[in-house]
């Protein structure tokens, strides 16, 4: 079948075809006929099946014949330590795990936040919750103390599990001090903390266990009996992941058992052209989407081995890790976001890395997280000699809405487009009218409703967030908050985010929630922060900031506060390092703040003065300052 013939039966035949699709997977009770479960324009896949997804992707597997298949490879640059799970280890490790979470009372619907780093326990533990039905919530641990909180006292979890510290490249960040601070800004306390203690390097700090409420991971584990899966509905939570929204409150996208299962499964063969027993390696967090989706749950769900890499593109030790990686463990496909391609790029420009390994087993390269810029494709393509895919997603949609359909037709490739629609999204650009508009035009990207399996069908605690921010802009489509075109042959090319969620590195984050930040300083009257492009990391925040008046301080004191305040209060994630003091900030006659505008003037692209500005000389001023910078 072609991709057009596959593209067009999901439009058109979608009950059946994802209802064909379904069948591929172990249910425990099938998904009736009746698909699709409208709730008032929320739509749920497979809601009256009765399903687990660790069953899916890992007991399932051990009873057909992959029990002794590597399942999971964790390797970690930082500590030097390798570890392989076959998947008949993976779910001795996983049942355990659970029977400890049994044990201190965790039961099917109970919400679990995982605070840890990139160690095979945090995969471990996600299988863990599914097993037994309970919702987990992975908060990346690059986050600081009070986003940790919010997500804290927005799900509520009875147990949050932990770990003593992290390992990055030059340092050791522990865990514990910011898990024990978020407690102290958070209302709602869980019952229990269980904290793994890592022991891989000797200078690694004990953390001070609060008496009645600190469990050691491995003490309760070791006495905890393996315990079996727990059935749940399609249309149970899979889990709940925290994305930024323009609000600066972070948005709990919802993920349902069973079109999650459906689409991942689906996606593993028909996008990235993955075959039981083939080696996957999607090199995230799974502090991310991406390392929930194709870390964890789609490799093992369609049998493959997954790469689980603590470590960096480059520093660990050198620019040449990616390829060790793929030579060691004969990596079929790579994924990851461009930003690791750019940082490659520029430590070791001419690829002599690359020749030191043996990569014959790499065929295919996909990114996505952030547009893949065609230098960095080209650099890819020209170095590595392999064919690289971009394509295009969002944690509200879990998996690919755009992309090269390589394990059903692989496209030519255009180097800025991420190729096609995935079967099942039905996507539209519209003006801000809501009228379609013609091929070549640029407008808002949208799906039209209902949504394929594994897209978000509600924000968690708030449903009329949920529809006022995707639902209600234009009626019958979810608006994806990006805009774009397509060209004549169909291709999709995302042009930019049309809010102020700017992605670095990948990361979705606020710059609204970053102003609020910047505004809190005692010498700051007024500010505004926008994102800019960044050669390596895509975009950066800046920062413009009107002083209050009779304020004499420095520009190194103030640039010194505000990167700690948003350090402090974000993470380092949000690489705010840039401000650009000014007398005032261009403004409407209504007073609204033209960011826009002022984006434009840093990238240097070409911009119109609104005909609505208040005072028009202050683009002058402004000009001037940047080029001062």
């Amino acid at each position: 079948m072609t991709y057009k013939e596959e593209y067009q039966n999901s439009l058109q035949n979608s009950i059946r075809f994802w209802q064909e699709k379904s069948a591929d997977l172990p249910w425990y009770q099938k998904p009736s006929e009746v698909a699709l479960k409208d709730d008032g324009g929320i739509h749920h896949w497979f809601a009256d099946s009765k399903m687990n997804t660790c069953y899916m992707a890992v007991d399932y597997h051990c009873e057909n014949g992959r029990s002794s298949q590597d399942a999971l490879i964790y390797d970690s640059a930082v500590s030097g330590k390798s570890t392989r799970y076959t998947y008949g280890e993976l779910k001795q490790e996983v049942a355990k795990t659970a029977g400890m979470l049994v044990e201190l009372g965790v039961k099917k619907g109970d919400r679990v936040v995982l605070y840890m780093p990139m160690i095979a326990e945090s995969a471990i533990a996600m299988l863990a919750c599914s097993r037994i039905g309970a919702v987990h919530c992975v908060v990346f641990g690059g986050f600081a103390a009070p986003e940790l909180a919010s997500r804290i006292d927005d799900c509520t979890p009875v147990i949050i599990l932990s770990a003593s510290c992290g390992v990055e490249v030059n340092k050791i960040i522990p865990y514990k001090p910011i898990l024990d601070n978020a407690l102290k800004l958070s209302s709602h306390q869980p019952l229990k903390s269980v904290v793994l203690v890592r022991d891989e390097l000797e200078d690694m700090p004990v953390p001070e266990m609060v008496d009645g409420f600190d469990v050691d991971w491995h003490s309760l584990k070791t006495i905890a009996k393996p315990v079996d899966c727990v059935p749940v509905r399609g249309d149970d939570l899979l889990y709940i992941l925290y994305t930024s929204g323009t609000t600066g409150k972070p948005k709990g996208v919802t993920r349902e058992s069973g079109g999650h299962a459906v689409a991942m499964k689906y996606s593993m063969k028909a996008i990235y052209d993955m075959n039981p027993g083939d080696v996957f390696w999607a090199a995230s967090d799974v502090g991310w989407v991406v390392g929930h989706s194709y870390i964890v749950y789609a490799p093992l769900l369609q049998g493959c081995t997954s790469i689980f890499y603590e470590g960096k593109p480059i520093m660990t030790p050198d620019a040449g890790s990616f390829w060790r990686i793929i030579e060691d463990y004969k990596v079929k496909a790579l994924f990851t976001a461009p930003t690791a391609f750019r940082a490659i790029k520029k430590e070791d420009p001419d690829g002599k890395l690359i020749k030191k390994y043996n990569i014959s087993s790499l065929e295919k390269i996909f990114a996505a997280g952030e547009r893949l810029d065609p230098p960095t494709y080209d650099w890819l393509v020209e170095k590595t000699g392999k064919p690289v895919f971009d394509h295009w997603w969002q944690t509200e949609t879990g998996w690919a809405i755009v992309a090269n359909m390589t394990g059903i037709e692989e496209m030519p490739v255009k180097p800025g487009s991420s190729t096609v629609p995935t079967p099942g999204f039905d996507i539209r650009i519209l003006d801000d009218k809501g009228v379609e508009l013609p091929t070549g035009e640029q407008g808002n990207i949208c799906i039209k409703l209902p949504l394929p399996p594994s897209c978000l069908t509600k924000i968690y605690g708030d449903d009329n967030r949920f529809y006022n921010e995707y639902l209600s802009r234009f009626k019958g489509y979810y608006s994806s908050g990006d805009g774009g075109y397509f060209d004549e042959d169909g291709y999709l090319f995302i042009m930019g985010r049309t809010d102020d969620v700017i992605n670095i590195s990948g990361h979705r984050l606020s710059t609204g929630e970053m102003e609020e930040i910047v505004a809190k300083h005692k010498s700051v009257a007024e500010c505004a922060v926008v994102g800019i492009n960044d050669k390596l990391k895509g975009q950066i925040p800046l920062g413009f900031v009107v002083l209050k008046a009779g304020e004499n301080i420095t520009y190194q004191k103030l640039m010194h506060d505000l990167v700690q305040m948003v350090r402090s209060d974000i993470g380092a994630v949000a690489c705010y390092k840039k401000t650009i003091i000014v007398k005032r900030l261009p403004k409407t006659r209504s007073g609204k703040i033209l960011r826009k505008t002022m984006r434009q003037m840093v990238d240097g692209d070409e911009y119109i003065v609104p005909s609505t500005i208040d005072d028009p000389a202050i683009i002058n001023e402004i000009e001037l300052k940047i080029r001062a910078v």
